[in-house]
């Protein structure tokens, strides 16, 4: 009866003598928390004030303002001017086309029987040959230039009011 005595009261005495032992050893804590206590309250600064949103009242007959649903008449004039680019919808696509940009590479160039040729490699690895009159990229890139440092393009891009823009880019030579 003794040993089942020792097995049952033996471990809630180990127990109540550990947590005993971690009540201690707090004093420098609580007097850090008695000195910010101790010091004195500090002022704390009003909120700014917040200035009231001012609201515009758009009125269709108002003198001075143009309506911010018709184009600016600039803009109107430049998108007729350029209605004369647009891409070629009957002209037949090329395979190197179907890529962005900025997924192709220029690796280098080649010149045969004269003509120098710009060397394209696309994601998948595969190296393409090409010369100023070919297309590339999706925005119907024609290439205009090669060199060795870039091959040189025109994109027809939409200017967002219904016409298009022809715009200058480049695929440079990979490190």
């Amino acid at each position: 009866m003794d040993a089942l005595l020792t097995k049952r009261w033996l471990p809630m005495v180990l127990l109540v003598a550990s947590l005993s032992a971690c009540s201690g050893g707090n004093d420098d804590l609580e007097a850090y928390i008695d000195e910010v206590k101790a010091r004195p309250g500090g002022r704390i600064e009003p909120l700014p004030e917040i200035t009231p949103y001012e609201v515009f009242v758009y009125k269709a007959d108002a003198e001075g303002f143009r309506s911010p649903f018709v184009p600016d008449a600039p803009q109107a004039a430049a998108g007729a001017a350029a209605g004369s680019t647009r891409p070629d919808p009957e002209r037949s696509r090329e395979f190197l086309e179907q890529f962005s940009l900025d997924t192709l590479r220029m690796v280098g160039t080649l010149e045969l029987g004269g003509t120098n040729y710009g060397l394209v490699q696309t994601a998948d690895g595969l190296v393409h040959r090409v010369v100023p009159g070919n297309y590339m990229g999706q925005n119907d890139g024609r290439i205009v230039a090669v060199n060795e440092s870039e091959i040189e393009l025109i994109e027809i891009i939409s200017d967002g009011i219904g016409g298009y823009i022809e715009r200058e880019a480049a695929v440079g030579l990979a490190d």
